[in-house]
């Protein structure tokens, strides 16, 4: 019995080291930590209409110039010619730094989250090619194609699941 509980307490931890490196892409902000100073200006080139293929998919997400302190998105997945569900999103200037807030939509718009909640990503660090959020971070390859990683958490296991787009003609 002894021997079975340090077998498993052995693959636990292994399994927690491999579920920590698959997450490599995005950082997170500890709870007394602050984000740092930033502008939309350095974020703009995440404009545009985007277009890939994930969670088994065609998605697609669009972003708008940034414009009166913030930015503004959506999200859209669509299997076997069925809408999956939306994302309405915003990055904006807000204490001096940036924060990006999003609302998940069924297909028929009823929300996930209650009225006035959002899921809420704190900036963490700006790179110039990646604006890395709290637990969501946005790569740019080329002028015609940009990553995007976010956490996941099923079970309390955590996984990052990467989208990738190309700039397409809305």
């Amino acid at each position: 019995m002894k021997r079975l509980f340090y077998l498993s307490l052995l693959l636990l931890t292994h399994l927690s080291v491999i579920n920590a490196q698959d997450l490599v892409n995005t950082l997170e902000l500890s709870l007394d930590e602050p984000s740092p100073v930033a502008t939309l200006d350095e974020v703009s080139w995440i404009e545009g209409y985007w277009t890939g293929e994930a969670m088994g998919g065609q998605t697609e997400e669009i972003w708008s110039r940034p414009m009166g302190g913030s930015m503004m998105g959506s999200f859209k997945l669509v299997y076997e010619d069925e809408i999956q569900f939306y994302e309405i999103m915003t990055i904006s200037e807000v204490d001096q730094s940036l924060i990006m807030r999003l609302k998940h939509f069924h297909a028929d718009l009823k929300g996930w989250e209650e009225k006035n909640q959002t899921v809420d990503f704190k900036l963490v660090k700006i790179t110039p090619n990646r604006v890395f959020f709290d637990g969501l971070t946005f790569e740019k390859i080329s002028e015609t194609e940009i990553n995007v990683y976010v956490i996941f958490e099923d079970e309390g296991k955590r996984t990052e699941g990467k989208f990738n787009y190309v700039r397409a003609k809305p």
